[in-house]
């Protein structure tokens, strides 16, 4: 799996300060732009995340190139309606490769017989999918023989409110192992790029409390960078 924050808002942390503190201003843009220490900003967004005001986070984007995640993650990751999603395509991008690209589960990893039984599966599942390449079938109908395992790539944008309720619910220990894995990477370069704005990202556990139905037990272990 590979993670990468492709671009951000200009200075995120001082955008979504700025919008935070123009609310409860008479003064334009520019001259709280020119206020704004960096000890004001990180007061101003602790005082809003804490309050629950997250409108304001709103202003400043993040966007990650994903690459060899499962379309199975793919599924799960639409889910969440507030990102903008591009996706490789399985109609116009053919996977005839000798070598496909499938992920494996780290359970299934660890089992050598049912290692075996899994790859002669998705070899099986290739072989229909390169026959029916070779009879003339086009690949978006030839592609439905392939396993929610076939790896794909995917551009991903969500605002900085989104991102912190995505990693509420995806990076907790309850949540399915590989996009788990992949939030968790998110949160890290996000962290990295704005530590105030997350600063206590990452599930409820992080902040006191689980609200998890059937709690995991294991309080998850906060990221830092």
């Amino acid at each position: 799996m590979i993670v990468e924050l492709l671009r951000y808002t200009n200075e995120p942390e001082k955008t979504c300060a700025v919008a935070a503190r123009l609310c409860y201003s008479s003064v334009g843009i520019e001259e709280l732009k020119e206020k704004l220490t960096q000890e004001k900003t990180e007061d101003i967004l602790k005082k809003v995340i804490k309050s629950g005001h997250h409108s304001v986070l709103e202003h400043a984007s993040f966007t990650f190139g994903i690459e060899g995640v499962s379309r199975a993650l793919l599924a799960q990751l639409t889910r969440h309606r507030l990102a903008s999603f591009s996706v490789q395509s399985q109609r116009y991008v053919k996977f005839d490769k000798k070598t496909p690209e499938f992920v494996i589960p780290p359970k299934i990893l660890k089992d050598e017989n049912l290692l075996k039984q899994y790859n002669e599966f998705l070899e099986t599942a290739q072989r229909y999918y390169n026959t029916f390449l070779e009879a003339g079938i086009a690949a978006e109908d030839a592609r439905y023989v392939l396993p929610n395992a076939a790896s794909t790539k995917i551009v991903m944008t969500m605002n900085a409110r989104e991102l912190r309720h995505f990693f509420e619910l995806r990076c907790c220990n309850r949540a399915q192992w590989e996009i788990r894995d992949m939030a968790c990477r998110m949160l890290k370069l996000a962290k990295e790029t704005a530590p105030i704005l997350f600063e206590n990202a990452g599930p409820n556990c992080v902040r006191g409390g689980c609200t998890e139905t059937k709690p995991c037990g294991s309080p998850w272990k906060k990221i830092t960078v």
